[in-house]
């Protein structure tokens, strides 16, 4: 038996190889040239949603092949030395231009034209507040750019049905509204971060290890930064180097003959493994899974520090079971404290001849700050003794405070807690002691 189904791929990818003007080969004078392998003729009432960023479906291309977009131009000069950059390689890349930079720089935009690129449209002011627009507000942006572009050109039908969302910020509203005037939705397999303000060096690492993983898709990259410009030569380089291809993707018209594809050839994940490859795994629990030995072992003594799990000494001397393991009536004693203590002797000479050596010096006034140590005491006032709280000065007759009499009070409250302060020191140094018999 034959596998028409087998068949049928074959013949697809045998077209899609086939396919395509513009080949390394056909570059003049540049046999090392990277070259557009083939163009991909596509059409937009068929596929209304592409990039595997946001959407199900991308574009069909196969293993190695890459297709090169740039966003947010045209800005001399970055947009013509990228220009120059990828006519020197025979490459051709699709532009989603903004109406506005399109309007102040149409010479540019007719240069793109001239040189074989497709031209798509991305907004007239690239407003990041698409995903909250109406289908009236979104119209504005999507038509303004559009006239744009094509009064540059000097033709509508020179733009191509092809529109990227400002800042991929989608929602159904907009997608039905671009959908709804045959308008071909492109987020975007991969890009390489160049909005971010990174040097060129991290252009060309996060472009080729992105794509390295996928194996083939949609880059997007943005012709308006100097760092895209400063990269492409690399990029390029190492696009030949390691053997990818460059597609070329254009509306189908009656120049472009639609290309032939299958349904699959446009999903994202054609296989249960290639969604396995591309997305996170999810848990797979079966009892066996749960009855199997854990990751990491159960709780155990040896886990909180102990040396042998089941050592009664161990399971003694631990703080928390001294707290609770006492003899009834008696108070429990508190935790041990993780600082180290000062351990006695039970010989009470040597408790006492270690308390009898002074560490520190004995206190006295010259510590509090006077002078004089041997100073006549300063009796306590009355109102010390009493405990007395001190009357609240009369008001005057305004009824409020005046600032003179709110500094006397704060001044005599200063001295009188002062005066407690030392007769409380001199009681402490100098306590009263029974006369002696005589």
């Amino acid at each position: 038996m034959i596998d028409l189904r087998a068949l049928s791929a074959a013949a697809a990818l045998l077209m899609l190889t086939a396919t395509g003007p513009a080949r390394a080969a056909e570059c003049p004078g540049k046999p090392d040239a990277l070259g557009t392998s083939r163009t991909l003729a596509i059409d937009p009432n068929e596929h209304v949603r592409l990039g595997m960023m946001q959407y199900p479906e991308t574009l069909p291309l196969a293993d190695r092949e890459v297709v090169l977009t740039f966003d947010d131009g045209p800005l001399p000069p970055y947009t013509s030395r990228i220009l120059d950059l990828l006519d020197a390689q025979c490459v051709k890349a699709t532009f989603f231009l903004v109406g506005r930079m399109a309007k102040a720089y149409p010479d540019m935009v007719r240069k793109i034209h001239a040189a074989g690129h497709t031209i798509g449209t991305h907004s007239n002011s690239h407003p990041f507040t698409f995903h909250r627009m109406s289908a009236q507000q979104a119209d504005a942006e999507v038509e303004g750019g559009i006239a744009s572009v094509a009064a540059a050109l000097g033709d509508r039908n020179a733009v191509a049905p092809f529109f990227r969302i400002p800042g991929l910020a989608r929602s159904d509203t907009v997608e039905r509204y671009l959908a709804g005037r045959s308008l071909m939705t492109w987020s975007a397999d991969f890009p390489v971060d160049d909005w971010k303000r990174i040097s060129a060096n991290e252009i060309i690492a996060r472009a080729l290890q992105r794509l390295e993983a996928r194996g083939r898709g949609m880059v997007l990259l943005h012709d308006i930064q100097p760092a895209t410009a400063l990269a492409m030569p690399a990029i390029l380089s190492e696009l030949k180097r390691r053997g990818y291809r460059i597609v070329h993707v254009v509306p189908a018209a009656p120049d472009h003959v639609k290309t032939a594809t299958l349904p699959s050839d446009w999903l994202v994940y054609k296989t249960g493994k290639d969604r396995k490859n591309g997305k996170w795994p999810k848990p797979e629990l079966s009892i066996e899974v749960l009855l199997a030995e854990s990751v990491l072992p159960a709780p155990a003594p040896s886990s909180f520090g102990l040396a042998e799990p089941f050592s009664p000494d161990d399971a003694v001397n631990l703080p928390h079971l001294r707290f609770f393991a006492v003899a009834r009536g008696k108070i429990p004693l508190p935790p041990e404290s993780p600082w180290s203590r000062l351990r006695t002797t039970d010989d009470s000479a040597a408790v006492l001849a270690s308390a009898d050596r002074a560490v520190l010096p004995v206190p006295g006034l010259s510590s509090f700050g006077y002078g004089d140590d041997f100073a006549p005491m300063i009796p306590e006032p009355d109102s010390v003794q009493r405990h007395a709280s001190f009357p609240p000065l009369p008001e005057s007759k305004s009824g409020r405070r005046s600032s003179a009499d709110n500094v006397t009070s704060s001044a005599r409250r200063r001295h009188v807690r002062q005066q407690v302060e030392t007769a409380g020191i001199l009681r402490f140094l100098f306590p009263t002691r029974p006369a002696r018999p005589m």
